[in-house]
């Protein structure tokens, strides 16, 4: 059994529940983590900042621009991912299972799926999704979603209703009587609901109906934004993907020209509206939204992203690390768990470009980098 000690700066856990706190000295014990010095000498020391793995709330594994990747390609992806430093992900929804080969592995990400997307026929990226002709089937739909994943249901929360012509703009996919239903179906099964969502007119049922956490959020106004951080609710701002509004907007061209000026509007604001999520206190999740338009792997791209737009390194390293863990109910680094730690040359709580250069990367006491 190999045995490692960690010197220098650990964030570690010291009581359930409490902030974690900067230790100096921690040990890597076969798979598990100790404060407790074994018996035998270590065979290696390392020196550096060791925080527990990053995490990806938001990325699509098994999946790229072109459709569902290969076996092979799903696995070397997802080593990648590891050795980058982020060792846990939510999949936040990929057609029929197609990254269940990560499952167990150690030289991937811990998994956890959401299952496929909800959507409606033509509101959505084609064959990404699954589609209800009728939206009153959302409940059931959303209660096999959560009977099928880990303890996520990912609907889309509105799209581009291209039925509309010229006056086509985002929009709903579902009455609010629907997402109550289905919000309600899938916390009956013991999942929480995840949400698609870009525009500011579907915010509002989507609070009322009780969802758990808003993925990209970019119509979010002040109000809205308040409320999220009084009940709790998560966004993901993914600012890596709000970042291609406008060529979302140019695509739309004279086509869709009231949506094309509802996306141009939203990346002209990008900077503002992530501080003003930042004033009103939102928990913010890290999430990249690879697998399509970003690459498997982007998060410290995300995050500095986050730093230039008026986050604190700090607050960054917490939300990605131990707040995020957290809230998905993974481990975080504390006595005799999972040995899922980074170990990087400086702290990311000085400058979190850091993140993008881990010294030493272990998943579940596996060394990988």
């Amino acid at each position: 059994m190999a045995i490692t000690r960690l010197s220098g700066a650990i964030l570690w856990r010291t009581e359930s529940g409490a902030k974690p706190r900067w230790i100096r000295e921690a040990w890597i014990v076969g798979s598990r983590v100790s404060l407790i010095p074994p018996d035998d000498p270590p065979d290696d020391v390392v020196e550096g900042v060791a925080v527990p793995g990053l995490v990806d709330v938001h990325c699509h594994l098994g999946y790229d621009s072109s459709g569902v990747t290969s076996r092979e390609r799903t696995i070397r992806d997802a080593a990648a991912v590891a050795r980058s430093g982020v060792l846990l992900v939510r999949d936040a929804g990929i057609p029929e299972r197609a990254n269940d080969c990560l499952i167990g592995r150690d030289d991937a990400p811990g998994l956890i799926r959401c299952g496929r997307h909800l959507a409606r026929p033509k509101r959505y990226i084609r064959g990404l999704g699954f589609d209800l002709a009728d939206a009153d089937d959302l409940a059931a739909a959303m209660a096999a979603q959560a009977r099928a994943s880990d303890g996520w249901v990912k609907i889309v929360g509105d799209w581009i209703d291209r039925a509309g012509a010229d006056k086509a703009d985002l929009a709903p996919l579902w009455s609010l009587a629907q997402l109550r239903d289905g919000v309600r179906a899938a916390h009956d099964h013991g999942a929480r609901v995840a949400v698609h969502t870009f525009s500011h007119a579907a915010i509002d049922d989507l609070l009322e109906a009780g969802v758990d956490d808003i993925e990209h959020g970019s119509g979010l106004d002040a109000t809205q934004a308040r409320a999220c951080a009084e009940r709790g609710i998560p966004v993901t701002p993914t600012l890596l993907q709000i970042s291609l509004f406008d060529q979302f907007a140019a695509a739309a061209g004279t086509k869709y020209p009231i949506y094309r000026d509802t996306m141009r509007a939203m990346w002209n604001e990008r900077v503002d509206h992530f501080r003003m999520l930042l004033d009103c206190g939102v928990h913010l999740l890290p999430g990249t939204d690879s697998g399509g338009y970003q690459d498997h792997g982007s998060l410290p791209r995300e995050l500095v992203l986050w730093r230039e737009w008026g986050a604190a390194d700090r607050d960054i390293l917490a939300w990605a690390t131990w707040r995020a863990r957290d809230f998905l109910g993974a481990d975080v680094l504390s006595e005799g768990a999972p040995a899922d730690v980074v170990v990087y040359p400086s702290s990311p709580e000085d400058d979190i470009a850091v993140v993008a250069h881990p010294a030493a990367v272990w998943r579940r006491g596996r060394r990988l980098v």
